[in-house]
């Protein structure tokens, strides 16, 4: 059997509030035609559809056009909620996705969901295991006198509860979202305090391959068959250096799993662009979404690089470090004032120049300061 691994879309996510829905539903359509060439046997997603739990509209409409184009495939989908999804929202009409060969575990149930889907070789048994609290499975499972559970021993405490289902011999997929231990972190995910959410690999141990979501680097876990498959666009600007992509699995009859990651090429990159002002001028125009990091300090910068960056969303100042009075040439330039840096923000932001009344007076205020200091 053949199936493709993806996750992390984060439908509805917005980049230093850039809106990425316009590049999500371009990177979908992208991943519809490897569908097509590549003919999977099922589509795994490994959580956070959403990137929020209140999705935006436009997200909601977009997750709606792309499960109704995977129900007019007759494709087998399989589909878990993340820490950012709503699982009430994600569950709603879940069974009756399931008569479009749609499958969808939002929620902890007393029997974890396991779909059996067939292959030439026999059964397939698919494990769907949604990003969980501790408090959850303590709920739901143990006694309010019963001590607080770990990260790890509820995630181990739900995977053993599906193993109980899956006879023995027979071949499994688990299809998780949590932070297993060893994976490589971004900005974009949210964090834990002192790592309280890492999970051993251990728990998967009877599987033959585990499907992740959560993390957005695609990246192994402990072994090529323990795999996150990483988010299909990079949201944010540390992500820069990733490559995306979607993970295509085969497992043959006896549980031999073989993995090809394809590359997913975005409408538009995510770039840090980093120098003086007039190198980031020489830089070629580019649609790219740009973090420019300037080594200088530069009036009004937005305006001046909107040519060459017209989707410049981030600045940043990057000066060296123990400057003093005598640096102050590197800051203003050779022979600047407050003032005239000042005059320069005025002219900048008015297009007008700082008259003579304004400038007297404004050197007053700035001699002011200077003496309180």
């Amino acid at each position: 059997m053949k199936f493709l691994h993806t996750a992390d879309w984060h439908l509805g996510k917005t980049l230093k509030g850039q809106p990425l829905i316009d590049d999500q539903n371009f990177i979908l359509d992208e991943i519809f035609k490897i569908i097509g060439d590549e003919k999977p046997d099922a589509i795994l997603i490994a959580g956070d559809i959403y990137d929020r739990n209140i999705p935006p509209v436009d997200a909601v409409e977009l997750f709606n056009e792309t499960l109704t184009k995977l129900a007019e495939k007759n494709l087998p989908t399989l589909i878990i909620a993340g820490n950012h999804d709503s699982a009430t929202r994600l569950n709603f009409g879940s069974k009756i996705f399931e008569r479009q060969n749609i499958y969808i575990a939002a929620k902890i149930e007393d029997e974890p969901k396991n779909v059996v889907l067939e292959d030439d070789f026999g059964e397939i048994y698919f494990s769907m295991i949604p990003y969980l609290e501790p408090a959850d499975i303590k709920d739901n499972f143990f006694d309010e006198e019963s001590a607080r559970l770990t990260f790890n021993a509820a995630n181990k405490f739900y995977v053993d509860l599906a193993r109980q289902k899956i006879p023995a011999g027979k071949r499994s997929v688990a299809l998780a979202h949590m932070f297993l231990t060893g994976g490589i972190e971004s900005e974009s995910e949210r964090k834990f305090v002192g790592g309280a959410e890492n999970v051993s690999s251990e728990i998967f141990s009877d599987y033959n391959y585990v499907a992740l979501g959560h993390l957005h680097r695609s990246q192994k876990i402990s072994a090529d068959n323990v795999r996150y498959a990483g988010s299909p666009l990079k949201y944010s600007f540390d992500e820069e250096k990733h490559k995306k992509s979607v993970t295509l699995v085969d497992i043959d009859g006896a549980g031999n799993v073989e993995t090809k990651k394809i590359p997913l090429i975005p409408r538009r990159d995510v770039r840090v662009v980093k120098g003086t002002f007039d190198e980031l001028k020489n830089i070629p125009q580019t649609e790219d979404y740009i973090c420019a990091k300037l080594t200088e300090r530069v009036i009004n910068v937005q305006d001046k690089l909107a040519w060459n960056f017209p989707h410049l969303l981030s600045v940043e100042f990057h000066l060296p470090q123990n400057f003093s009075e005598d640096d102050a040439d590197i800051i203003f330039g050779e022979g600047s004032s407050v003032l005239d840096y000042f005059a320069d923000f005025f002219k900048a932001q008015t297009g007008e120049d700082l008259n003579e009344d304004y400038r007297e007076a404004m050197g007053d205020f700035f001699a002011e300061i200077s003496k309180e200091e």
